[in-house]
Formats: structure tokens, C-alpha cells, sequence
């Protein structure tokens, strides 16, 4: 220590008594008010530093990270390495620190992973004096096109990575298949120029990134829910105790929490977190693993985050200091529409200084400035550029705004349109653009129907609709579609009965008409000539020329023609030729529905049928006889002989009877009336016979059979 406190003295006396000391001018305050402290408090003091240097970076451009640097060790004149590291804002591959100048002494090592600048000397430990100039050329830089955000500097006198926002330092220790326990021993075990270290407690998206940057592989961290499963704690450092997750990787935090996707899942008795290694899903996530973790690959334990600060006790350091740097940023939405020609506004914010606006993406005056911009009027989508303009960076990051103007759809159609009354009508509005859309109303906002060929509803007065075509909700003027309804002839159908071979006259109605038959006549009125549908189209005059369809339904009676009329012993039925609305008779005067006659005793009658409708009649004599289906010719008195009941009232009546070989037996007529069995007097054998009945030539034979029996 007596030789570090001479050559510290001796540094002094040199900078007192000789102006440019080992070809250096100008030394610091600094360092002369060194010459004050004594032997004791020279002792094991830690260097303090800080900087001043909140700049703006000007992307295309190099900035140095700060203005003045200034360090103060009473007991040392310099130190064996300064480290200054992007502690915040890092963009890894683009940004860039780079030692500037003449510094024959000092040698700088880039750490890309890190985003740390190491500044040491090239054969000896470097001055205090050698190494702030050296900070003082340090500048930053960034190969990105339209770098964004702020970068914070940590300046440092050790390894640890400094963070400004809370003062801690963080440090990644290799150490190859620790277990989580080990770590926490060993990081609790540590200092750092005082500080009590302790595996790392992250409680802010600052602090896991800062962790994350340097971490190499598994890195072990404070947290465990070794206590209870799923309340997961921080076990170490001033949060011990602090639960700051509740579950499983379906969990929830009240505090911070990082976690890799799918994460904590305790697969295999997970209970310690550890930031996960590169590679292994996000970015410095942490994932839960066993005390041990694994033998091999990405979740074997590769070293521990120790961090320090924020413990009782811990003195009060200086031996970090940072500096910021802004990078003006415009942000803006990238569109901003309109409907139609007009005016659009157009809004852009710059993290720094102002905003000027440009008509292209390079040169020419600006428009105008401010964060809102108005364009004259455009009819077409046209591009603007903001662009921030701060201090010495002028119109950086220009970025291109659209100012989109959608073409205002243009409807056209021929207003009034005319229609008939009790009819549909399709009429066109064409739209240049978009959908067209149709209302009841100027103002109602539902649509009744949607397209150009509009099908106009049943309406029977002048109606007035309106039309809006919607192009990417760029609307048409809403216009009024005009609709007239012209009336249409008054016609009912009518149905007409005619008898049969009657004919009538057809009146259309509707005089002073064109007309249209259906038998291809044109007259109002027409002659029926046999069908049974008629139909006419009655049009008005131009221009309405409506026309409605007038029916005619002609029902036809038939004259009654008698076929026949049917005898079975005392029921008599009378046929027709067709069917029709008849009625029947056979006496001419009392007439019944039913064609079904029961008559008392057979005779000569006549047979009457009429239409009911007076379209006709015919009449028809027919012969009712009768005859028993058995007798018994027995001397009994009963049923002894066979005969034709009614055939004695027609003079000329025969009734011929047959054996069932077809020999005669016997003729009956008015003078032998009857048969009693016998055949030129000997009974014939019980048995069937057969008979045919003639009354006279006005009447059809009958035929039949009886049975004898004895």
C-alpha cells in the first residue's frame, strides 16, 4: 500500500509542478483534489464515476455516448478495465459501440452478444485519465435504416452490467452443472465492491432483459415454489419472501413474471426458475427445472445471475454511471382515409423534437409542421412523408403516410320510373362503384333491399324510394328514385252456364281498350262457339299500357238422352247417355233425384228424365213384367202353376219356355195363360227351365230362368 500511495503522490507532485505531464494537458480537478486525502482514507476506496450526455442519435450518423466523463479513486490512478455496455435498448446485430481517436494505450473489445465494449490497455493497466478520454471518444451507432427507442449506457469499473433505472448490478457466473442450491450459496457468498450478492430477483421487464443479454446458457435465478407447490417465491436478495406467481403456466401474477410459453409446468419435480438458454423459446424467459436440472443440452445448468444491491448495509457506490441516448421516432397510423375529393388530416408524433411534413421521401421543402398535418384537396390516394426533426437530426426517419382517398361511388338512372298498379317492376340504377343499397326513407338505416335491378314491392300510389351505392364504406349521395303508378282495368272473372250447343256474347268491359282473346279475337265482346274457357288481356292506352287478364268460365248443362232402361222384376232404372244435373219420372209430373224406380205390379210404363236447368228432356215407354223363380206343381193350390205376371195386360204378349236342352215346352199368350208342369199331359221331372218374354216390337225381350220342383 506504501508504494500504490507513492506512486500516487508522485502522480500528483508531476501534475502540480509539471503542466503537460507524459505529453497530457489540462489534467482534471479530479485528480488534484487527490492531493488533499490522507494515507487512511486512501485505503481500499472504491472509484467513483459519472457522466453527463443525454444525446440524440441521428440515425446514418455516429454520437458519442456522453459529454464529460469524469473518475475519482483517491487511492489508484487507474484500473485494469472499464466496461460500457448497451444496458437497455440493445439491438442485437445493429447497434454498435466504437473507441474513436488516438489512445495508444488502450485496447477495445466488442461483445455483439452483450452489446458490452471492454476498454483495457494494450501492455499495462491503463490511467484513469487515459481511460476517460477514451470514453470520451467512445460513440454509438446502428446499422438499422429507422433504428427506434432509447438506449441507456452503463459505464463501469467491473463486470457487472450496471442498470440505471433501479442501481443494481448484474453479473452471469459460469459454472457448469450447479446445483440451484449451490448457486444460491455461492451468489449469497459474493460481493461486489461491497455489495451483498444473491441469486437474482427480477421484478421488471428491464431487469429480465438486462439478465437475459448476458445469460449463455440455464441460468439459475431466485425463484422456487419448493414451499408450496404452484406459490411461487422469491427465495433470495431484499424480495425474499415475495410471491410474484400463482399456478401453473395457466397462472396469474399481481407483480412480474416472464415465463417461457407453456410455463412452469413441474414436469419432473420442477421447483427452481432459471432463465432459459438462447434458443429455447423467448428470449430470456425462464422455465421451471429440478434442483439439479439437466445432465446435458439446453437445460443443463450453465452458471447462475448474481445480482447485487438493495441489501441492508450495502454501501452506497458510485463505481457505475450511465448516460441516454434518444433516437427520434415518428410514429403515425400509416392510413388515413376519406371519402371522396376533399381535404385529409393527417396525425404524426416524434418521440423527440418536432414533426415536419414532405410531399416525397427525400429532399424538397417541407409542407408544413406540427404533429397534425392537412393536405389540400386530393382526388386521388396520394402518399405524404413525416419526418422528426431534432436538434442537429434533421428530418430523420422519414416515413410514408397514406392519405387514402376511396372514390365516392356515382349513381345514374332515368327518375320518374313507371309501373302498374297490381304488379312488380325491376328497375336499374347503376352505381360506377360498390354496392347498391335501397331505403324507404332520406334517413332510415336499414336497407329494404340490396342491388342495382331493384324489385319494387306491390305498391298501388306514387312512392318514392331512395337509392346509396357503399363502396369500402365510402357512401353515394342517398338520391330519391321517383316511382308513378298507373291504375289498371277493372275486371272480375265471371263464370257462365249455357246448355248444351247454346252459345253467348263475352263482354270485356273497360270500353275505349285494346283487347286480346284468347281466341286470338281483338273486339270488346266476342260469341261463344263451344269452349268451355275463354280469356281476354285488357290493356289501357300508352304510355301506361297496363293490362290485366279477364276470365270467362263457360259451364255446359247436357240435354238427357235415355239409353236404357233397366227391369229387374218390379224395380225399373233408367240410363242415360252422360252424366248431368238431371232428375227422373214415370208419370212426367213428380220428379225425383234417384234414377231408381220400385213399381207395384208389372205394366206399361213410361220412363221420363229432364235437365234441372231446363236444357232439356226425353222420355222412354218400357214393359214391367214378373215371374216367379220356383213353383210346385203339387194339387195343393199353392204356387201349382208358373206364369208371367203382367203379360196379360199386353194382347200380344208371348212367353216361350224352354227344358234345359233348349226343346219347347209350351208358349204362354193371353189364351193359355199360365204353365202347371206337364207336357201333353205328363208331368215333367222337377228341373231348371228357361223362358223368353215378348210383349210386343216396342219392347226388348226378357229372358230367364225358373226352377220346378216337386
Amino acid at each position: 500500500m506504501k508504494k500504490k500511495f507513492a506512486s500516487l503522490l508522485a502522480f500528483i507532485l508531476l501534475t502540480f509542478t509539471t503542466p503537460d505531464v507524459l505529453g497530457q494537458k489540462n489534467l482534471p480537478i479530479n485528480y488534484i483534489k487527490a492531493s488533499t486525502i490522507s494515507h487512511t482514507q486512501l485505503a481500499n476506496i472504491a472509484p467513483n464515476l459519472s457522466a453527463t450526455g443525454n444525446l440524440t442519435y441521428c440515425p446514418g450518423g455516429a454520437t458519442k455516448i456522453v459529454t464529460d466523463m469524469t473518475i475519482v479513486d483517491p487511492d489508484d490512478i487507474g484500473i485494469d478495465a472499464i466496461y460500457i455496455q448497451i444496458s437497455s435498448g440493445y439491438s442485437f446485430g445493429e447497434d454498435l459501440l466504437t473507441l474513436t481517436g488516438i489512445h495508444p494505450n488502450i485496447v477495445s473489445v466488442w461483445n455483439t452478444t452483450t452489446g458490452t465494449l471492454t476498454l483495457t490497455g494494450i501492455s499495462s493497466q491503463p490511467t484513469y485519465f487515459e481511460l476517460k478520454a477514451a470514453i470520451e471518444d467512445i460513440e454509438f451507432s446502428s446499422s438499422a435504416t429507422n433504428p427506434t427507442g432509447i438506449r441507456n449506457f452503463s459505464i463501469s469499473v467491473g463486470q457487472a452490467n450496471y442498470l440505471p433505472s433501479n442501481g443494481h448490478y448484474y453479473l452471469f457466473v459460469p459454472n457448469i452443472g450447479i446445483t440451484w442450491t449451490a448457486a444460491q450459496a455461492a451468489a449469497q457468498a459474493s460481493t461486489y465492491y461491497g455489495l451483498q450478492g444473491y441469486l437474482a430477483t427480477i421484478t421488471s421487464a428491464e431487469e429480465a432483459q438486462i439478465a437475459g443479454e448476458q445469460t449463455i446458457g440455464a441460468g439459475w435465478i431466485g425463484g422456487s415454489d419448493q414451499e408450496t407447490e404452484g406459490i411461487w417465491k422469491w427465495m433470495t436478495g431484499p424480495e425474499a419472501g415475495t410471491v410474484f406467481w400463482n399456478g401453473n403456466f395457466t397462472g396469474f401474477t399481481t407483480t412480474f413474471a416472464f415465463w417461457n410459453t407453456a410455463e412452469p409446468n413441474n414436469s419432473g419435480d420442477e421447483d427452481y426458475a432459471h432463465v432459459t438458454a438462447p434458443g429455447v423459446g423467448i428470449a430470456g424467459s425462464w422455465n421451471d427445472l429440478s434442483n439439479t436440472g439437466g445432465t446435458s443440452g439446453a437445460y443443463q445448468p450453465k452458471g447462475y445471475v448474481v445480482e447485487y444491491g438493495g441489501m441492508p448495509g450495502d454501501p452506497i457506490l458510485h463505481i457505475s454511471t450511465s448516460t441516454t441516448m434518444t433516437i427520434p421516432t415518428i410514429s403515425a397510423i400509416p392510413t388515413a382515409p376519406r371519402c371522396g375529393p376533399g381535404t385529409v388530416n393527417l396525425q404524426a408524433t416524434s418521440t423527440s423534437g418536432s414533426v415536419n411534413w414532405y410531399e416525397f421521401p427525400s429532399g424538397g421543402m417541407p409542407l408544413g409542421s406540427g404533429n397534425s398535418f392537412t393536405t389540400p384537396i386530393i382526388s386521388d390516394t396520394t402518399i405524404y412523408y413525416a419526418a422528426a426533426h431534432y436538434g442537429g437530426c434533421l428530418d430523420i426517419s422519414r416515413i410514408p403516410i397514406n392519405a387514402l382517398v376511396t372514390p365516392k361511388p356515382l349513381l345514374s338512372f332515368n327518375s320518374p320510373y313507371y309501373m302498374c298498379d297490381e304488379s312488380y317492376k325491376v328497375i336499374d340504377v347503376e352505381t360506377s362503384l360498390g354496392v347498391m343499397f335501397w331505403y324507404d326513407s332520406p334517413t332510415n338505416p336499414n336497407p329494404i333491399f340490396l342491388g342495382t335491378h331493384f324489385v319494387v314491392p306491390n305498391i298501388h300510389e306514387d312512392t318514392v324510394f331512395y337509392a346509396e351505392a357503399n363502396y369500402n364504406n365510402c357512401l353515394s349521395d342517398r338520391l330519391p328514385v321517383q316511382v308513378n303508378v298507373y291504375g289498371v282495368p277493372d275486371v272480375n272473372d265471371e263464370t257462365i252456364v249455357l246448355c248444351e250447343g247454346q252459345t253467348t256474347i263475352l263482354n270485356a268491359g273497360n270500353p275505349n281498350m285494346t283487347y286480346l282473346w284468347s281466341t286470338g279475337e281483338t273486339t270488346q265482346t266476342i260469341i261463344t262457339h263451344g269452349l268451355t274457357n275463354y280469356s281476354v288481356v285488357i290493356t289501357t292506352l300508352a304510355p301506361e299500357s297496363c293490362s290485366k287478364t279477364k276470365n270467362f268460365t263457360i259451364a255446359y248443362h247436357s240435354k238427357p238422352i235415355i239409353s236404357s232402361i233397366d227391369i229387374q222384376n218390379l224395380t225399373a232404372t233408367i240410363n242415360t247417355v252422360q252424366s248431368g244435373d238431371f232428375e227422373y219420372s214415370l208419370d212426367g209430373v213428380n220428379f225425383q233425384n234417384s234414377n231408381v224406380f220400385t213399381v207395384l205390379e208389372g205394366g206399361s210404363y213410361i220412363g221420363y228424365v229432364r235437365e234441372k236447368n231446363q236444357c232439356g228432356k226425353d222420355q222412354k215407354p218400357f214393359a214391367v213384367i214378373s215371374y216367379p223363380i220356383f213353383f210346385t206343381p203339387n194339387g195343393d193350390g199353392i204356387n201349382d202353376n208358373w206364369y208371367v205376371k203382367g203379360a196379360s195386360n199386353f194382347s200380344t204378349a208371348e212367353v216361350t219356355i224352354f227344358d234345359r236342352f233348349g226343346k219347347l215346352i209350351t208358349v204362354l199368350n193371353k189364351a193359355n195363360p199360365y204353365w202347371n208342369g206337364t207336357l201333353n199331359g205328363k208331368q215333367l221331372p222337377a228341373n231348371d227351365y228357361w223362358f223368353v218374354a215378348r210383349i210386343n216390337n216396342s219392347f226388348p225381350e226378357t229372358k230367364g230362368h225358373f226352377s220346378l220342383k216337386r
